[in-house]
């Protein structure tokens, strides 16, 4: 306890200015220091005690749309940064979404559908495989990763790329469907939506992104280290915190032009193609994971459960 006192004094005032800067007037954090305090920081201690600093310790953090993955891969990289003196490194998997041009391209081969950003399959699968090996890679050199915008729905040009100068002790690789797991093909053929029974009906899309997570993902995932998890009692949840996460895009940009921010019956549609996968993790992650964060219905940790 005196541990987790100690470290609290050290990172409060930092972590408090990052929660500030991700408040608007209609969406602030509530109970601060027990999240921070019950939660993150024995998280960080978790991690801590695994770090090798002769190669980087690779952590996935998953969690629906909107469930917080962004806030709390900062909140965890200012504790382990200032607490514990480690270098911290975060990606999203969202960075490494194929261009609108190779979705397009692939819509055309396979299914319309692959035109929208999200699922397995719309990344550039062989650009993270490589970003690992390079990470990995004893001779390690600097790097330039991509940096995609959502807020025009493509990757940004090279020049506004994240450069990474030195291999870090912690990579915290986050994303939604991070360390998902394919279903049985038979789980595939009754559609759970209604995008899925008018736009998918002879099952070609969801085959298609279900493969991915069989083949390519697979091997994806196994890069990591270990799995955070952040679980949401049901999808119904996560589409609230998901048109709020919207809201909060809209405030930020708003007197920008040619944006494609979504409208309240756009983000439905596209939290439809997330929904077999968000609601198969329910399942298959709480039992992948090394670390379970349970939420309520406010948006905040409810419990944690250390697995390994």
């Amino acid at each position: 306890m005196q541990q987790t006192n100690d470290c609290f004094s050290k990172v409060k005032k930092d972590c408090f200015k990052f929660i500030t800067s991700q408040e608007t007037k209609r969406d602030k954090f509530k109970n601060k220091d027990k999240m921070i305090k019950s939660f993150l920081i024995p998280v960080s201690f978790w991690i801590s005690r695994r770090v090798n600093k002769k190669k980087s310790l690779i952590i996935g953090l998953a969690g629906g749309q909107g469930s917080g993955k962004t806030t709390i891969s900062y909140i965890l990289s200012i504790i382990l940064k200032r607490y514990f003196k480690l270098s911290v490194f975060i990606i999203s998997i969202d960075d490494f979404y194929k261009t609108r041009k190779d979705r397009k391209a692939l819509s055309e081969k396979k299914h319309p559908l692959l035109m929208t950003r999200g699922v397995p399959g719309t990344h550039d699968i062989d650009l993270m495989l490589k970003f690992f090996r390079k990470i990995k890679s004893k001779k390690f050199k600097s790097l330039k990763i991509p940096k995609f915008n959502k807020a025009i729905d493509d990757r940004c040009k090279k020049k506004f790329w994240y450069k990474l100068k030195s291999k870090p002790d912690v990579l915290i690789f986050e994303g939604w469907c991070v360390g998902a797991r394919a279903q049985k093909v038979s789980q595939l053929k009754k559609p759970i939506n209604s995008l899925e029974k008018v736009y998918d009906h002879g099952v070609k899309w969801r085959s298609y992104v279900n493969k991915q997570l069989k083949t390519k993902y697979k091997i994806l995932f196994k890069q990591l280290n270990g799995l955070v998890y952040l679980k949401a009692k049901n999808f119904n949840i996560l589409k609230n915190w998901r048109l709020k996460q919207e809201r909060k895009l809209w405030v930020q940009t708003k007197n920008k032009k040619n944006l494609k921010i979504m409208s309240s019956g756009d983000v439905i549609n596209f939290m439809q193609t997330y929904q077999r996968i968000t609601q198969q993790m329910f399942k298959d992650a709480v039992k992948s994971s090394s670390i379970i964060m349970n939420l309520n219905n406010n948006h905040q940790i409810q419990t944690i459960k250390f697995k390994r």
